[in-house]
């Protein structure tokens, strides 16, 4: 009876110290598991402290950046909105804020959007980009009209200064960047096409729902933000315009920072071109320097400018007039776009795109070209 007894006593004490030990272990798996979240919890935040630093920079930037910033930034990647915010104003006089669906003159990046209306003309079969210019526009008299070709309009080694003066140099041995090659484009377009560039360019925009852009007309004007010329930080309003009926192909889109994405998606996707085409426009046999784009002169291709020397390759273009500026450029090797349109453009030509290219560097340090 007294082993009994004895036995169950040492069950009993057996089962207090399992009960003990199992109470235990459930306390460090408990700790464990607070430590594991603990550990997670600060990766993942050290991990989007990361990936948010370049959002953070560009704040801090804009906040004490001179000349001021007036304008709206876009980042996106593979076809999603990783940055986009507006400072400043609509009108310097009213203090109307900028929205992100403001509407502004793009002013030259809207040659890129001519180049890839004559490509689609090249599908078609209605011009040859070898071919000289007399052919689609035999109004032309002047003798080099029959030596220079659409190409060349296309990549501004055409040498025209003036349509009633001398070539500046033999088509295609120079670069010379100027307005005048892409309104003749927008004539030849006319043509092929029989209908106006306005009615074709407005009817492609429909076509991709870029649905707040559309080509330059005076009475389509009214939401569109004032432009102005930037002098130590005093906004004057721009009041007469540069873009005219006849240079809406080169200088007369106007659009939305979220158009231009939209833009951009369907242009680096094979939307709007066949492949061969698409390859047309980075191909070059001439190269021009230019102060966003560095110190170094870099590929010109059709409407486009293909920056290789850089830290990272990209391509893409800007525009400048009427007190406003715009920069779209696109990385492919990681499908990101940075789109910045400003309502001001300074004075002094050595500021020219100062913001933009302080936010271009942002990004070339930032997790979006280093991921591990």
């Amino acid at each position: 009876m007294k082993m009994e007894c004895f036995k169950l006593k040492r069950k009993f004490k057996d089962n207090k110290i399992i009960k003990k030990q199992i109470t235990v272990m459930n306390v460090i798996l408990r700790i464990s598991s607070i430590f594991s979240f603990l550990f997670l919890l600060s990766n993942y935040n050290s991990f989007a402290q990361i990936k948010d630093n370049y959002t953070n920079q560009i704040d801090s930037l804009i906040k004490v950046t001179e000349p001021k910033f007036n304008g709206v930034i876009l980042i996106t990647q593979k076809g999603k909105t990783l940055y986009n915010k507006a400072y400043g104003f609509t009108n310097f006089e009213t203090k109307k804020p900028l929205q992100l669906d403001s509407q502004f003159e793009i002013m030259s990046n809207t040659r890129q959007i001519t180049a890839v209306l004559i490509l689609k003309e090249v599908e078609k079969g209605l011009i040859d980009l070898k071919a000289p210019i007399k052919r689609y526009l035999p109004e032309l008299k002047q003798t080099w009209a029959d030596s220079v070709t659409v190409h060349q309009l296309l990549n501004h080694t055409h040498g025209i200064v003036d349509l009633e003066k001398p070539l500046l140099f033999k088509p295609g041995t120079e670069f010379k960047y100027g307005n005048l090659s892409y309104s003749l484009l927008g004539k030849i377009i006319e043509t092929t096409s029989k209908k106006s560039y306005s009615e074709i360019v407005n009817a492609f925009f429909k076509e991709l729902k870029m649905k707040n852009t559309f080509c330059y007309s005076k009475d389509k004007m009214t939401d569109v933000v004032s432009g102005h010329i930037n002098t130590n930080n005093i906004f004057e309003k721009v009041t007469k315009s540069v873009i005219t009926p006849e240079s809406t192909a080169s200088n007369g889109i106007i659009s939305t920072a979220g158009d231009l994405a939209i833009w951009n998606q369907n242009l680096h996707h094979g939307k709007l071109l066949k492949s061969e085409s698409y390859q047309l426009m980075f191909k070059y046999n001439i190269t021009a320097q230019h102060g966003f784009f560095g110190k170094e002169k870099e590929g010109y291709g059709l409407g486009i400018r293909i920056i290789e020397k850089d830290a990272i390759k990209y391509v893409g273009h800007t525009g400048l007039g009427d007190g406003f500026s715009s920069v779209n450029i696109y990385f492919p090797e990681n499908d990101l776009s940075m789109i910045v349109l400003e309502n001001q453009s300074n004075d002094n030509m050595d500021l020219f795109y100062a913001s933009e290219i302080k936010i271009r560097a942002i990004l070339f340090k930032s997790d979006l070209f280093h991921q591990k």
